[in-house]
Formats: C-alpha cells, structure tokens, sequence
C-alpha cells in the first residue's frame, strides 16, 4: 500500500457515522465555549498518540502487527491479548452501531426502521452483514482500494455541509450559543468538558488503520506519516462541523436534534432536498467505514493468531490471502451484537459508548510502551537526547490523556469491558495450551484475577438491573 492509500484507510476509519452525530452530542453536553475547549482537548490528546504510533513505527520497525503488538513487547503476552480483544470488540460494536446509524438515517425517510432498532433494521443490515463479508472475503487489497475511492466520495457532502453553514452564520445564534448559560443547565465548564469526551475520542477510532496495515505498506516511514496526516484532516473536519451547527441552530434544538443530526441542521438551511443529500453521505460514508472497519478487526484476530497468543484456527487465509475464519468470528459477533439492539434502550448511544471505551485499552497500552522507551532508552542508542525527550513527553501526555478517558467513560463501560475480556481469556489458555507454553507469569495471574473479578461484578450488575443496557 502506498502512502496516499494507508492515509484513506486511517481517514476512512475516523470520517464514519460519528461525524454526523455530532451536532446533536455537542449540542446536548455544551455550548461554544465548551465545545473549543473538548477539540483542543481531544486534538491535543489524540495528537500525541498519532505521533506515539508514528514514534513507534520508526524505533521498532521490526512490529508491525498492529496495536496489540506494542502492549505485547512492552508488557507481557497477556497484556497483548487483552489489547488485541479490546481492539477487537471495539470494531465489532463500532460496526454494529454503523448498522443501527444506518436504520435510523432511513427513520428519517420511513417509521418502519424507527431509531435503528426495529425487526426490520436488524433483517435489512444482517443480509448487508453478510454481502460485506463476501466482498472482503474476496481479498484484503481490493476492499482498501475500494475504502480509498469510498473516503473520497464520503468526504464531499461533509465539506458541503460546512461550507453551506459558515456562508449562512448567523451571529445571533452563534451569539447566544457561546456558553449556551440561557438554556437550562449543562453544568459547570469542566462538566460540560467531561460528557463529551467519549464522542470525541469515538470520532477518532481509526487513527491507528496504518499501524493495523504496516505489513503491507510499501515503505515503512509512510505508516507514521499517513497517521499524522490522517489524524490533522479529521480534526479540521470534525471541528468545522460542530462550530458551523452552532452557527445556524440555537443549542436547545440542536441537543433535541434526531440523529444523524447533521441531517436535520443541513435540511433547516436549504430546505427539503438536505434531507436526502446528508443521508445519502451518511450511507456512503458508513458502509465505507464498516468495510474499513471489518478488515481492521479481521486483521487483529489473524495476526495474534499467527504470533501464537490466538488459537491456531484464527490464523487461516483462503486462496484470496483473506484472514477468513477471523472474519467468519468477526461477523458472526457484529450479528449478535446487532440483535442485542432490539432489547437495548437508547442503541445508538450505547453501541458508541461501548466501543469507544473497549479502545481505550489498547490505546493506554501502546501509549504506556512508548514512554517506557522513552524513559528507558530502548531504542534510542544513537538516538539525539533532545528528540529521545521529546518523544518521551509525547508518550506522557498521550498516556495521560488516555488514563483520563477511563474516568470520563465511568465505572459502567470499565466493568463492561472485563465482562468481554473475562470470558475471552479462555482464547488466550487455548492457545497457550496448544503450544505447551506457561499460562500466566505471577503477575500476569494478579490481572487474570482482577479482570474475572470485574467480569463477575459486572455480571452480577447486568442480572440485578444495576447496569443498564
């Protein structure tokens, strides 16, 4: 893959439903003011872990498995199946909320799909599930060049949206918006700060694709680069969408906007025909990203498999090079997951809470395995001490930042998380099983009983009604 084709996969990633959900988050958490503040927040946090993956691409080359492989190397085999099923289970609810986005883009048009999860939503996306499944079982090379044709054509109705708006500000609206201390109470500006956090990093979910593909990269410096590059297009877009709703719609009709709620913000500027031009943006830009997402997942069940901390059977390819059992799993749990939506109050939100905080995981990792270079000089032989310091500050803000974001998920999404990774250990015993390897070392065994500890507490919350779905 060359550079212009592994920066599609990172912005085809990122640039998916969430984008189009953001007026409506923003609007129900903050006015202006707050709103500035989360994007620098979250610009400056997601920054510093683009340039950890990039930083990582240049010292240790010789990874190039991906995410997981950076929590591996720097902390165990046990630390890197965990970062490998929590980057795994976030693609999976990632792709099943791009499902439930879809149907609810189609409730605009029809009350049949409801919210996105009605019996006919779940019967329409489970049979385009599967007619995905087919396309990429056909070759992981062919489905990125169709991702990079996709990432272009998504991006055209947003940049139009944006433009539309900034040409129809209002200052009045955008005025009162500032602080939006008129209409009701959204708390104080650190609260407000806080609730938007998950849609934020949510929206950035996918500025690791390059990292994901580095195998197949042509020349390895391009993966840092398309990472950086990738990273600095989403967050002008992102940014000009929410500041450009706050420009035409007061705060209280944005926050009880339907979703995708650039659709009805677009519509109540130019009329009747936004409606079907954003949601026809909406469709091209969710299958896009699902297809993106689909091969990100596929790829991070195959490569720990081929590593031996997976069982054997997720490491086989078809004649196409396709990782097609780990598709075949990959698939089969976005289904399940997308018939869990039916039973599930508020699906959109919840299937976006729930994979942004599975990321989370895996990115504190091979945040953390970066400062640990850092501060140790792994790497850094003939290294320059001001870029080694540098680089170690990078690791230290992005670790910090990430920490952060486990408080603001809370304590719900954490025991959701081990409740997925308890039961998935018994992957991580298979395959040490069937190569006659150590289970735990004593302090891999201290984790493996925390993470059961929080699997059975959460467990016990889901049966009591204490968490709610």
């Amino acid at each position: 893959m060359s550079l212009p084709t592994l920066t599609g996969l990172v912005v085809g990633g990122m640039v998916g439903a969430g984008v189009f959900s953001l007026p409506a988050r923003f609007g129900v958490a903050t006015g202006i003011l707050g709103s500035l503040i989360a994007w620098a927040v979250a610009g400056a946090g997601m920054l510093m872990l683009a340039f950890v993956f990039q930083n990582l691409a240049i010292r240790k080359p010789e990874l190039d498995s991906g995410v997981f492989i950076y929590a591996k190397a720097g902390f165990g085999d046990y630390a890197g199946f965990n970062s490998a099923i929590g980057f795994w289970a976030s693609a999976v609810a990632g792709n099943t909320f791009y499902w439930v986005f879809i149907s609810a883009t189609l409730g605009n048009f029809s009350d049949a799909f409801g919210d996105g999860d009605t019996v006919l939503a779940v019967a329409l996306s489970s049979v385009a599930i599967w007619l995905f499944h087919y396309l990429i079982a056909r070759g992981v090379r062919d489905a990125a060049v169709v991702n990079r044709i996709v990432t272009v054509l998504k991006i055209i109705p947003i940049l139009v949206f944006i433009v539309v708006l900034l040409f129809s500000f209002n200052a009045g609206v955008f005025s009162d918006n500032w602080t939006a201390t008129g209409y009701g109470d959204l708390g104080n500006l650190d609260e407000q700060v806080r609730n938007t956090m998950l849609i934020t990093t949510f929206v950035f979910i996918g500025i690791e694709g390059a990292s994901v593909y580095s195998r197949y990269a042509k020349r390895r410096a391009d993966v840092g680069r398309a990472t950086v590059l990738g990273f600095l297009s989403v967050l002008c877009i992102f940014a000009l969408v929410t500041l450009s709703s706050y420009a035409v719609m007061p705060q209280p009709e944005l926050a009880e906007a339907r979703q995708p709620s650039m659709i009805p913000v677009f519509e109540s500027v130019v009329g009747d025909w936004g409606r079907w031009f954003i949601s026809a943006g909406v469709i091209v830009s969710v299958l896009g990203a699902y297809l993106a997402w689909t091969l990100m997942a596929a790829e991070v069940m195959f490569i720990p498999a081929r590593n031996e901390d997976f069982p054997e059977f997720l490491g086989q390819e078809n004649e196409h090079g396709t990782p097609i059992t780990s598709l075949v799993v990959t698939s089969l749990a976005i289904q399940g997951l997308l018939a869990l939506t039916l039973a599930v109050t508020d699906a959109l939100n919840f299937m976006l809470d729930l994979a942004t905080s599975l990321a989370l995981l895996p990115y504190f990792l091979a945040a953390a395995y970066a400062l640990k270079l850092g501060l140790t000089g792994e790497s850094y032989e003939r290294v320059d001490r001001r870029v080694r310091t540098r680089e170690t500050i990078f690791a230290g803000v992005a670790t910090a930042y990430t920490a952060f974001l486990f408080d603001a998920a809370g304590p719900k999404f954490i025991l959701l998380m081990t409740v997925l990774l308890a039961p998935a250990s018994l992957l991580y015993i298979k395959a040490r099983s069937e190569h006659g390897r150590r289970l735990f070392s004593p302090t891999e065994l201290g984790l493996f009983v925390l993470i059961v500890a929080g699997g059975v507490v959460g467990a016990i919350g889901l049966w009591t009604g204490r968490i709610s779905l």
